[in-house]
């Protein structure tokens, strides 16, 4: 059903004049999540418990000094957004010099591939209001699908009982919840059902809460969720980001 409040978009493949608005829009889609990480990780009880002792020891070993206290609670809270800042950081630059160098001759020029972006008029004039990027690739084990948050292979040697993975979906902010997202990820579901993909697959972290609404109202279910990312693992395991795999079968 179309919501009312559905905005007027034309969704077309990318094109080399696009390339300044899609990688600022991207790397805004990937760093935006720093913040909501950082905050989820300090909410969870064993980072409160740890926060509240080391603030306790600083305020001891202060001399009862309530600045030492925040300073020692202080210090902890930076580790843990260095940790979240570090995963969505490090993400995007290895994209940046991979995939996004080249988005020509990542994805248009495979045929298995395709980029779109979404334009809109913003402030009064028609730009870059979204983009969608599927990657084909051969269903196999979790670990092997893909190069994403888990460090996988893309092995796309052979169609057969494959699927197409979502390499990123990212809306321009000012135009969320207006069907922009919803409207792209049609396109990949259609552009999927032509090439004969059995599924059209996304990973996501647990921080992109509204990414993982979307993907479940448009009928995508989990699958399987793990806390391995490309980045160290102690850093994941402060950081407490979760990376779901979410799948719609075709």
């Amino acid at each position: 059903m179309v919501q009312k409040n559905n905005v007027q978009c034309s969704i077309r493949p990318y094109r080399a004049s696009d390339r300044d608005p899609v990688i600022s829009l991207f790397r805004f889609g990937i760093l935006e999540h720093v913040y909501p990480a950082f905050f989820k990780a300090m909410c969870h009880k064993d980072h409160v418990g740890i926060a509240l002792s080391i603030s306790m020891a600083g305020y001891v070993l202060g001399g009862s000094s309530y600045c030492m206290a925040l300073l020692f609670g202080g210090a902890w809270a930076a580790l843990v957004y260095y940790c979240c800042h570090e995963i969505y950081d490090s993400y995007l630059s290895r994209k940046l010099d991979m995939e996004m160098a080249d988005i020509q001759g990542s994805f248009l020029d495979n045929p298995v591939n395709n980029f779109w972006v979404a334009e809109a008029e913003i402030d009064g004039q028609i730009k870059v209001a979204g983009l969608l990027a599927v990657v084909g690739m051969k269903c196999g084990p979790m670990n092997d699908m893909n190069d994403g948050w888990n460090g996988g292979a893309v092995d796309v040697a052979s169609l057969e009982g494959s699927a197409g993975e979502v390499f990123k979906l990212v809306v321009s902010f000012p135009l969320r919840r207006k069907g922009i997202g919803t409207q792209l990820t049609e396109k990949a579901v259609e552009f999927c059902k032509e090439q004969g993909l059995s599924r059209l697959v996304i990973e996501t972290t647990s921080a992109q809460v509204a990414a993982i609404a979307l993907f479940r109202k448009l009928g995508f279910i989990q699958t399987s969720s793990h806390s391995s990312t490309h980045a160290n693992r102690w850093i994941s395991k402060l950081a407490r980001i979760n990376v779901l795999r979410m799948e719609k079968f075709l």
